[in-house]
């Protein structure tokens, strides 16, 4: 069983959360090169407003102008994980895993199938059936009901020498009008939603990151080790 050392960063800027991954999966592979053992990490975070848009995201999905979105106070930042436009902002669970798939299976499919289970059965216990959309990575709810498909998880990943960065996003209590601005993944004819949405209250932010961590762990057969700080 692999130990996974799990930091919950709290509300942290986007650019500097995007440094630490990448100054974690530089740090592993060095540690490979070097005949070392890597780290396995899962870093949980909020964002301030932010849109992201990936590897292979279109600028015409972006719907709001640049000067709209400097005076409503809202980042923006090409990165280097897969994927479309998204948005990051408070009240979404966001998680980073650091991981030596050598050490999980050196499958990305697999690894991004795991990932959207551990998503799932985190929200089955606030009585959501969550579920894949084919074709398309995320966890959606009535993904096959024409007109009712949302998306309620965003997925995308970088990974170099089997070690992953990036990760996913669940909208728990998110103020879902940030998305009104964007094209969300690319996807035009799916709307988003959230926990606190289908529940028609507000979420306990504190649970959810509890229960997603107990659910990883159980999906990736790992041992979670807490540290307050990196």
């Amino acid at each position: 069983m692999q130990t996974v050392l799990v930091t919950d960063l709290g509300r942290q800027p986007y650019k500097e959360t995007w440094d630490l991954q990448e100054s974690l999966l530089q740090d592993n592979l060095r540690r490979k090169a070097a005949g070392e053992p890597t780290v396995n990490r899962l870093l949980l975070v909020e964002h301030p407003p932010v849109y992201t848009l990936g590897k292979s995201g279109k600028m015409e999905h972006v719907l709001i102008s640049e000067a709209e979105r400097q005076e409503r106070g809202i980042g923006f930042f090409h990165t280097n994980r897969g994927g479309d436009i998204t948005f990051h902002g408070p009240g979404q669970l966001v998680g980073y895993p650091i991981l030596d798939l050598e050490l999980f299976g050196t499958d990305l499919g697999k690894y991004l199938r795991r990932i959207e289970e551990s998503v799932i059965q985190t929200i089955a216990a606030f009585g959501l059936q969550g579920d894949r959309s084919t074709g398309e990575t995320g966890v959606w709810l009535d993904p096959l009901v024409t007109g009712r498909a949302r998306k309620v998880c965003a997925i995308g990943i970088r990974c170099s020498r089997w070690i992953t960065m990036h990760g996913f996003a669940l909208n728990v209590n998110t103020d879902l009008r940030y998305f009104d601005n964007i094209i969300p993944c690319g996807i035009r004819q799916k709307a988003v939603t959230s926990i606190s949405l289908e529940k028609g209250k507000e979420i306990d932010f504190e649970v959810v990151k509890e229960i997603y961590v107990n659910k990883f762990s159980d999906i990736f057969q790992t041992e979670m080790l807490h540290l307050e700080a990196i």
